[in-house]
């Protein structure tokens, strides 16, 4: 059998066009965006044109969009660069429970600094409550952080509301996209990550939009790139292969998707007793689907499935390799023995009918024989 991969919110395969966008600047075009010759002044274009793409899908302005490594380092720039550039005494953040590490980490790491991080809680379907965005607030907040779409179980936020409570109290909202982006419009956030490998780009490039009127202080220095907020040679083919493959998505693309989502949804938890779906049933990225199948440890599902031909995950690849819970499955008040007994499949528009069929089928046949050798 042909390999299904169901694991496309770790990362997706690269489409065919956006590798021909990328391969002049590896080849003929290769040189410094940064030159001011010939063969800098062609990658300089190339550079600004796919700014000004991304400008044009984040409803931002070119000289709002930072290019950087990926969705890491725009999410660390994102939050350090606020509170390195914050006044003396205002040094508290507002983050959900349910962000990626790349929003956790720095935000904890803040804290070891004297920071205070309020984390806001998910209720069982992992959404955030507005009302608790506005009670966290203080006089002292200098940013919200709530991502779009759960990368885990795919929850989409509440996130108009919440940046409206933003907006009126003065505070900068940060939301990851990562996930989200091309799928459906915006966040109408003052900081918004994006980045290429999860929309059939390459890996290894994102970029950052700063609303005009925000300072960050930078994560790098040593060069002026990027308007001196982002030091370093730019990634000419990565930048390229971003702005190609924001122009490959659609609303209609989104929509088959999440059909598909749906029907693989309906044939798992029809064909396997006691599955359960993790997260809302509506409001839910269409590549998303995340199962709790107790009886079962998660590890040793990816690895049957894996054997089989399907590969899916736990949850993010980031923390592919922990032996802890999900802590966005325990945010939702699922056990620990429930955590761990949960497998992610998210699909992409390459993922057919037969696959998720075939993928079900395999799904039923790896859980039948744990649950037969505890």
């Amino acid at each position: 059998m042909t390999p299904i991969y169901l694991d496309n919110a770790s990362t997706t395969q690269p489409d065919p066009r956006v590798l021909a966008a990328m391969a002049p600047y590896s080849s003929e075009h290769f040189g410094n965006p940064a030159a001011t010759h010939a063969h800098g002044r062609t990658a300089a274009r190339a550079v600004e044109r796919a700014r000004g793409i991304l400008a044009d899908a984040l409803a931002a302005q070119p000289e709002e969009i930072v290019f950087c490594s990926g969705g890491t380092e725009a999410n660390n720039f994102a939050i350090l660069g606020t509170a390195w550039a914050a006044p003396a005494g205002k040094r508290h953040l507002v983050v959900s429970a349910i962000e990626h590490a790349s929003v956790l980490a720095p935000c904890a790491w803040l804290e070891t600094q004297g920071w205070q991080v309020t984390r806001l809680p998910v209720d069982s379907e992992g959404f955030v409550d507005p009302g608790d965005v506005r009670r966290a607030l203080r006089p002292e907040t200098v940013l919200v952080s709530v991502g779009q779409a759960n990368n885990e179980i795919g929850t989409l936020q509440p996130i108009a509301a919440i940046a409206a409570i933003c907006a009126e109290q003065g505070v900068p909202l940060h939301s990851d996209a990562c996930q989200s982006f091309t799928r459906m419009p915006p966040p109408p956030a003052d900081l918004i990550v994006v980045n290429a490998h999860k929309i059939h780009g390459p890996k290894g490039i994102g970029a950052l939009r700063i609303r005009t009127g925000l300072h960050l202080e930078p994560l790098l220095r040593g060069g002026g790139q990027e308007s001196g907020l982002r030091a370093g040679t730019l990634n000419t083919p990565g930048i390229a292969g971003l702005g190609s493959a924001v122009t490959l998505g659609s609303t209609e693309e989104s929509i088959a998707i999440a059909k598909l989502r749906d029907d693989l949804a309906a044939m798992v938890l029809d064909a396997i007793p006691g599955a359960r779906l993790n997260g809302p049933r509506g409001n839910r990225l269409c590549t998303n689907l995340n199962v709790c199948l107790p009886g079962c440890s998660g590890r040793a599902l990816v690895a049957a499935l894996d054997r089989l031909g399907v590969r899916a995950s736990r949850g993010s690849a980031c923390a592919s390799g922990s032996t802890r819970p999900s802590h966005v499955l325990t945010a939702l008040g699922l056990s620990p023995q429930d955590a761990d007994s949960s497998l992610r499949l998210t699909l992409s528009k390459w993922t057919t009918t037969e696959e998720i069929a075939n993928a079900t089928a395999a799904l039923q046949e790896a859980v039948r024989t744990l649950r037969s050798h505890p």
